[in-house]
Parts: C-alpha cells; sequence; structure tokens
C-alpha cells in the first residue's frame, strides 16, 4: 500500500511493464488474502487512489489482473481452484462490487472527455466483469446513455463497442433480453448506427459488425428459448426483432472490408437455421434467402490485391473467410436448394457466355460456384447426374456448358485450377456424356494442364489428372497408349548431372506414374500387351538406376552423394508407385506383369549393399518390398534373406525401428512359409536392437530417447506378430538361454518403461505364451516362469505411479494386464488360485477378504467382471 501511495505522488510514473508486474502482485496477493486476511482489499486500494489519474491506472490495471487469475476462460483452472475462484467472486458479490460499479461509473464520467485512455480502460474492466456481476447494476439507463454517447466519440467508441459486446452477451431471461437488445437498437438507429456508410473507419465498424453480430445471436437464443419453452406469441415478437435487423446484418455482410463481414457470419448462419425450421417462409424471408445468397457470391470474389504467386498472410485470411462463407452457401442449400440452384445457373450462364471479355476474378467465381453445389448439394457416392431429374438436369446442363465454353483456355491461375477442380468433382458427368472426354484429356495435357506456365497449376493437375483416369479408367481403353505416348516425356527420371529441370516435380511425377500404371493395367489389352506397356514404362527407371547407382558407389563429394541418392530413391518410388494399380498378385499375373516387377526387385536391391547413403537408399528399398509382398506374395521371398541381411548391418535406431514391419508384414502373411527363414534371422534381428537399446545417449537428447522408445515398440510388435501368427516355435527354438533372455525383456517392457503402448503389446504377448506353453505339457520350465515373473508382472506394473488409471492407453494396458491373468488361470485352474491366495498376495500384505474377492473375481465366467474388478482393485490399492 505504501508503494501505492508512493506512485501517486513520483514525478514520472513508472513504467507501463512495471505497472503491468505490480498489478500481477496485488492480484495473487488478493487470490491468497482477500477472502482470510484482507477482506477489505478493493476498499483500501480505492481509499488511496480515489481519483488521481496515476492510482485510477493501477487500480483499473489490478482489476483486470484480478479477472485473468480468477474469471479468464481460456485458462485452464485445477478443480480446487475452480472452487477457490467461484468463493472469491460469491464474496466479492456479497462485500464490494456496488462499490466497483459506482467507483467505474466515477472514473467514466471524471475522464470520458480528458483522459481517453483511463476511460478506454475502465470500458474494458466492466466489458471483463459484466459477464458474472449482476447485470442491472450496469445495464440502466446512466451506464448505458454514457456507453452511447462513447460511440460517437472517435477514441473511445471501439472500447464502447466490445463492453456494450459483452452486455448483450450475459445471459438472462429471454423477453428481458429482447427488450435490452431493442432499446439499445433503437438508440443506435436513431444515433444513425444503422446506415453503414463504406468510408467509415474500418476498425470501428470491424467491432461495431461484432456488436451487431452478438445482438442478432442473443435474440436467435431468446426465440429457441421461447420456441421451447411455448411461448408462441413472445417468441413471434422476438422473430420480429430479428428480422428487423436483418437489412443492418446484409449491409455489414456485404461490406468490401472482409473482417466486418466475417464478424456478422454466425449472426448470418443462425438466421438461416431459423427459416429453415419455419414452415413456411414469408415473402419478405424470401427477399432476404436472396440477398444472403448475392451477398455470398459477391464476397466469394477475389479482389485485385490478392496475390496469386506469392501468397501470404492476407491470402490466408481469404481462403479462411471463404471457408466461413462456404457454411453459409451450404446453410442456404438445406433452407432453398431450389433458390440456390436458380442463383448459381445464372450467374454461370451469364459469366460463360461472355468469358473472354469478363475479369478473371468474376470468372473464377462462377465455377467455383458450381464446384460448391456439389457439397452443398451432396449427392451419394457423387451421383450428380441420377435420381432427382431437376437438380441433375441444371448441373448437367451447366457441365456442358463448362466443358464445351472454351474457358479452360482462360489465361489465369485462379480459373485453370478451379476448372480442373470441377470437371474432376463431377467426373460422374462424363460417363453420361463421354464425347466430351477427348477434349478433357487434351486440356489436362497440354499448356492449359501438365505443361501450363505456373508450377502450381501443373503440380495440382498432377494430381487431378491421377484422380480423372481413375475414376473414368473404364472409359479410357480407346486413350491409353495415346495418353502414353504423350506423357512420355514427363517420365523421365531427372538426373541430377544435366541440370535440366523438369516439368514436374518428383512428387508430381509419382501421380504421373500412378495414372500411367492405372491405363495400363485397367485396359482391355491382352496380358502380353499390357505387359510390354508396363516393361516400357518401368525399363527406363531401371536402366538409369544401374547407371546412377554406379556413380553413388564412385562419388566422393557429400553433396553429390545426397543429390543421386534422392534420384534413386526417386526411381524406385515411382516404380512403387505404378504398382498400386493392382490390388493384389492376381491382378498382377492376370496382367503378365509379374517379370517386369521381378526384374525391378533385382534391379534396386543392389542398392542395399551400397556403403553410403544407406538411410535414403534402405527407406526407398524397403518401402518397395512391402508393396511387392502384397503385389508378388511368395515370389517375393528368395528375395528377403539377403535383403534383410543388408538391411541388418550397420544400422542405427530408426533403421531397425522400420525394418522391422517388413518382417511383421512377411511373418503375418506367409506364417510356415517363412518360417525357416524366422529362424535364421530371429537372434541377429534381436541382437542388433538390444545393441541399440543398451547404447548410451546424452541425457538430455531427447531425439536419441524417442528412437528407442519406438525401437522398443517395434521390438514388441515383432513379438507379438511372431507369437500371434502361429509361430512361437521361432521363440522356443532359440536356445534356453535366448528364450529366457526374450521372456525377461517382455516382463522389463511390462513393468519397467512407463509406456502404456509398449506394456499393453507386452501383456498380449504374455498372454499368448501362457495360452501356448501355459499348460501341463507347455515348454519345460515355462509354468515356473509363469509364477516367478508373470504373476508378478501383473500386479508391479499396475502399482508403479507411472501407471495412470485416469488415462485411456494405460486403461487398455491394464485389460491386456487381466487378459494375461485370465490366460493363467484357464491354463493352471485351481493351482494359480492356490498360489494366489496362499503365496502371492499374502506377500503384497493384501487383505484376506480381498484376496478372497480377487480370487471370485477371477473364476467368474464372464472375463469382462474380471477386467471391471481388477481396475476398482488397483485403484484403491494405489496410494
Amino acid at each position: 500500500m505504501s508503494w501505492l501511495q508512493s506512485q501517486m505522488l513520483n514525478a514520472q510514473p513508472e513504467k507501463t511493464f512495471i505497472r503491468n508486474k505490480a498489478a500481477q502482485v496485488f492480484a495473487l496477493v488478493f487470490v491468497t488474502e482477500y477472502l482470510t486476511k484482507w477482506p477489505k482489499f478493493f476498499f483500501d486500494i480505492l481509499s488511496v487512489v480515489g481519483l488521481n489519474p496515476r492510482g485510477v491506472d493501477l487500480y483499473l490495471r489490478i482489476l483486470m489482473a484480478i479477472d485473468a487469475e480468477v474469471v479468464d476462460r481460456d485458462v485452464i483452472h485445477t478443480a480446487e481452484e475452480a472452487r477457490r475462484n467461484t468463493l472469491l467472486k460469491d464474496t466479492m458479490r456479497e462485500q464490494c462490487i456496488p462499490n466497483l460499479v459506482e467507483s467505474w461509473y466515477q472514473i467514466l464520467q471524471t475522464y470520458q472527455q480528458s483522459n481517453s485512455e483511463l476511460t478506454c480502460q475502465c470500458l474494458e474492466v466492466i466489458g471483463s466483469y459484466v459477464s458474472w456481476i449482476d447485470l442491472t447494476l450496469i445495464a440502466n439507463d446512466r451506464f448505458i446513455n454514457m456507453l452511447l454517447s462513447h460511440l460517437s466519440v472517435e477514441v473511445l467508441r471501439e472500447e464502447a463497442c466490445d463492453c456494450l459486446y459483452e452486455i448483450v452477451n450475459k445471459g438472462m431471461d429471454p423477453i428481458d433480453k429482447t427488450k435490452l437488445v431493442e432499446s439499445l437498437c433503437q438508440v443506435l438507429q436513431s444515433a444513425g448506427f444503422f446506415s453503414i456508410n463504406q468510408e467509415e473507419d474500418v476498425d470501428f465498424l470491424a467491432r461495431f459488425s461484432k456488436l451487431v453480430n452478438g445482438m442478432g445471436q442473443s435474440l436467435i437464443i431468446s426465440w429457441s428459448k421461447l420456441v421451447k419453452a411455448g411461448d408462441l406469441k413472445s417468441a413471434q415478437d422476438t422473430l420480429q426483432s430479428i428480422e428487423s435487423k436483418v437489412p443492418l446484418m446484409l449491409q455489414l455482410l456485404v461490406h468490401e472490408d472482409d473482417d466486418i463481414s466475417s464478424n456478422i457470419i454466425v449472426f448470418c448462419y443462425e438466421y438461416l437455421q431459423i427459416l429453415k425450421q419455419l414452415a413456411m417462409l414469408s415473402n419478405q424471408q424470401k427477399a432476404n434467402l436472396e440477398a444472403v445468397m448475392l451477398a455470398v457470391i459477391k464476397k466469394l470474389t477475389y479482389d485485385d490485391e490478392y496475390n496469386f504467386e506469392n501468397e501470404g498472410e492476407d491470402e490466408a485470411m481469404f481462403v479462411e473467410y471463404r471457408k466461413q462463407l462456404k457454411l453459409l452457401l451450404d446453410r442456404l442449400a438445406q433452407v432453398s436448394p431450389e433458390l440456390l440452384l436458380t442463383s448459381v445457373r445464372r450467374v454461370f450462364n451469364n459469366t460463360l457466355q461472355n468469358w473472354q471479355t469478363t475479369p478473371f476474378m468474376e470468372v473464377e467465381v462462377a465455377i467455383r460456384l458450381l464446384f460448391m453445389l456439389g457439397e452443398a448439394i451432396p449427392a451419394s457416392h457423387g451421383a450428380h447426374f441420377c435420381g432427382d431429374a431437376a437438380k441433375a438436369s441444371v448441373l448437367q446442363d451447366m457441365m456442358r456448358t463448362l466443358v464445351t465454353s472454351g474457358v479452360s483456355a482462360y489465361n489465369h491461375t485462379s480459373v485453370t485450377l478451379e476448372y480442373f477442380e470441377t470437371v474432376v468433382r463431377y467426373e460422374k458427368f462424363f460417363a453420361v456424356e463421354p464425347i466430351h472426354i477427348p477434349n478433357i484429356l487434351m486440356a489436362f495435357l497440354d499448356h492449359r494442364g501438365l505443361r501450363h506456365a505456373s508450377p502450381k497449376v501443373r503440380s495440382r493437375t498432377a494430381y487431378l489428372f491421377s484422380r480423372f483416369v481413375k475414376s473414368l479408367h473404364k472409359q479410357m481403353n480407346t486413350f491409353v497408349e495415346d495418353i502414353l505416348r504423350r506423357i512420355q516425356d514427363l517420365l523421365e527420371l531427372s538426373p541430377p548431372e544435366n541440370g535440366f529441370q523438369t516439368l514436374l516435380t518428383s512428387d508430381d511425377q509419382l501421380f504421373i506414374y500412378e495414372t500411367a500404371g492405372v491405363l495400363i493395367v485397367n485396359s482391355d489389352y491382352p496380358a502380353d500387351r499390357k505387359h510390354i506397356l508396363m516393361r516400357n514404362l518401368l525399363s527406363p527407371l531401371m536402366e538409369k538406376f544401374k547407371i546412377l547407382l554406379e556413380k553413388l558407389m564412385l562419388e566422393q563429394d557429400e553433396e553429390r552423394q545426397s543429390v543421386l541418392a534422392d534420384c534413386l530413391n526417386h526411381s524406385v518410388g515411382f516404380a512403387s508407385r505404378t504398382s498400386k494399380a493392382f490390388s493384389n498378385k492376381q491382378t498382377v499375373k492376370q496382367c503378365g506383369c509379374s517379370e517386369v516387377y521381378l526384374d525391378c526387385l533385382r534391379t534396386f536391391l543392389p542398392a542395399l549393399s551400397c556403403p553410403v547413403q544407406k538411410e535414403v537408399l534402405r527407406g526407398g528399398v524397403r518401402t518397395f518390398l512391402h508393396r511387392m509382398i502384397i503385389c508378388l506374395e511368395e515370389e517375393v521371398l528368395p528375395f528377403i534373406p539377403t535383403a534383410s541381411e543388408h538391411m541388418l548391418k550397420d544400422c542405427e535406431a530408426k533403421d531397425l525401428q522400420e525394418f522391422i514391419p517388413l518382417i511383421n508384414q512377411i511373418t503375418a502373411k506367409f506364417k510356415t512359409q517363412v518360417s525357416a527363414f524366422l529362424q535364421q534371422v530371429f537372434m541377429p534381428l534381436l541382437h542388433a536392437i538390444f545393441e541399440m537399446l543398451i547404447r548410451p545417449a546424452e541425457e538430455n537428447d531427447q531425439s536419441a530417447s524417442l528412437d528407442k522408445q519406438m525401437l522398443r515398440r517395434s521390438y514388441f510388435a515383432f513379438l507379438q506378430t511372431v507369437s500371434g501368427s502361429g509361430m512361437s516355435e521361432v521363440i522356443a527354438n532359440q536356445g534356453p538361454e535366448n528364450v529366457e533372455r526374450v521372456l525377461f525383456t517382455v516382463i522389463q517392457g511390462a513393468v519397467e518403461y512407463p509406456d502404456p503402448i509398449a506394456q499393453k503389446t507386452c501383456f498380449i504377448i504374455l498372454s499368448k505364451l501362457v495360452e501356448l506353453w501355459g499348460g501341463k505339457d507347455g515348454l519345460v520350465g515355462f509354468a515356473d516362469f509363469v509364477y516367478k515373473h508373470i504373476v508378478p508382472a501383473c500386479f508391479l506394473a499396475p502399482l508403479k505411479p507411472s501407471f495412470d488409471l485416469t488415462d485411456a492407453q494405460t486403461v487398455l494396458a491394464l485389460s491386456e494386464c487381466a487378459v494375461t491373468m485370465k490366460t493363467i488361470y484357464i491354463k493352471r485352474g485351481l493351482e494359480c488360485i492356490h498360489y494366489l491366495q496362499q503365496e502371492y498376495l499374502p506377500s503384497l500384505q493384501v487383505a484376506p477378504e480381498i484376496i478372497q474377492e480377487f480370487c471370485q473375481a477371477l473364476q467368474q465366467p464372464d472375463a469382462k467382471v474380471f477386467k471391471n474388478y481388477l481396475k476398482v482393485f488397483f485403484q484403491r490399492a494405489k496410494p
């Protein structure tokens, strides 16, 4: 308090950041002392500061700091803090809120004309506190008249707007709320605020738009409550009140500044929701609908300043704003799909009749509207051209206009992109009118699409072309070889040494290779012709691969090595992508393509023995192997041992972690067919994993720690696959010492590491092994292991402090732990119960009645009963 007094006497005020920190200190003192030692906190401060401007400044900062500490909804409070905050607010309401409100009024009256900064601070405080204090203290003539007078003062009006918004937002009786909003609106209207001038200060209008949005939303909430309560007379009055705000809403919605427009969208959206609920619309409501429709079309349009070549923050904001407008359009479609279709058709046809002389933004928005209809008026599986005849006919007419108008030649990237997006969205149109397919294919393949001057257009078109061909592959038969010939240059692997800049990036080329594969596989050609076409597609890749691999082996410069390795990786990726056209081995065989992919394997596998750039090369080949296991099935198996041997040499944790899913895929798919291979690779793989896990890492190296955690998970996933694929003999045949080591790692994973995902997997493995080996004729010595290690693990893991029973993943781990216990009981019977009753549970100092309860739950036939019990058991057992 002495410090506070000194602030009013000092020659210079403290710096702002000091005042803010001081306010925080006061707020923290308030939180800890107000309820017990300092009930006169506010009165003491007010008695010191009075109306001294420096004192008032600090007083208002303290109030805002208290709001941040006690009320702020963006801060997540603990249950205890929430209870404390409620008590603080209740006590303030009882003891001092009227005095605080009076102090705010005095501050506003004193400084509204002489100190705008203090006035704005005070308005901000009122806006923050109004949500939880008695509204009548603020929503009365003296305060409201003062706030409305501030709307006419340039330096105060933005803050006054925000303050009124908070007042309007306050929850209250629906009839009272309607009266409050109406009285506010009458004053605002008579003061001329309902006539929006485009030249008006946009910052103020953005706040004013937010206020109108708040008033509209409040009225709609009141209307909903009154309808629900059955008070139809009051509901009708409130609806009239809402309707009277619609002209103002439309003025703000159509305002050229997007922030002003964006701030009113929620009111507009919810108004449309009301219209959707009404049985019949009046002529005025229909006119309002049409006005919203026109406003949305106008606001969807790009402005001249949009930078298509270098999109920055402003452009990103407009894209987000467009998404909001799309929601309005979707809602319009729900209220009146006929109106939407008619409006879009009118705009679309008028624009495309004269597209050559129309500005790009109008052409783009016309096509965009057609595109948006697909989601606004959805059809099952995109079947827009059957079913509802009226809608199908309108859409079909517009699509026919789009593809025959020549607008694909419009020289602006936004129009070109929207054209191709729309063509692909309505690909089913071309099944109805296939006559247009050749022209569309040419648009995709020439300077309008894949050879466009803009890299952005080329890139997007590569993806859209792939989608178009996949969707219409049945209609592509007559064009297959022509398309393959025309895309030949786009398939070329760009070797790093010639410096030639290809039209497409390697990511874009993936789509072109996939498209080529789809065309060949889905064509009506006989198998031998398909084989030739696929070989023609992949042979250049294989040839380039061999040349580049030789170069890489000899290259000394690290930068060049990296470039060559990337290029090699791309070629493997392209070959891999063509195989996406196949669903399984049957289609590969039917197409006569098995031998081509086997040749690819023979070409790519030598890269695994390359001494440099191992991570990149191994990653590419590994992905290719994953695909080939699906496409070639057992024909891949002869290549796996050599590939595995190379991948296990000089590898890092990440390499191992990514190699294990390949082994899992092989194990799960081929099971006993790969038994010999698994026997051979099992311990070398495990040794590599163990060596990696015990390798020391820097204490704070989070990346290394995460790599180890992921590797550990992969290792347990591997054991789960082996044990769950009927291959447990692979583990059993590794010799007693190795078997024991493996089992101990699983116990360790279940108990020691605070990783519920790994713990869950470990319990699944233990459960499976108990099922396989835990019976009377199981693996020698395993029953002993069950009692000495697996049973304790089922208790030690959940009792760990890190085993958080409120966490979803941990609950799943506990569920698998219950399954393990249940499986032990099923396999060992009463012997297990006896061990728990007589030995293990008493050693944990569990009370006899709890032991009895536990064993009864375990013996229940329904496994769910025990699962549920186990959770309760450990919740009670944990401190």
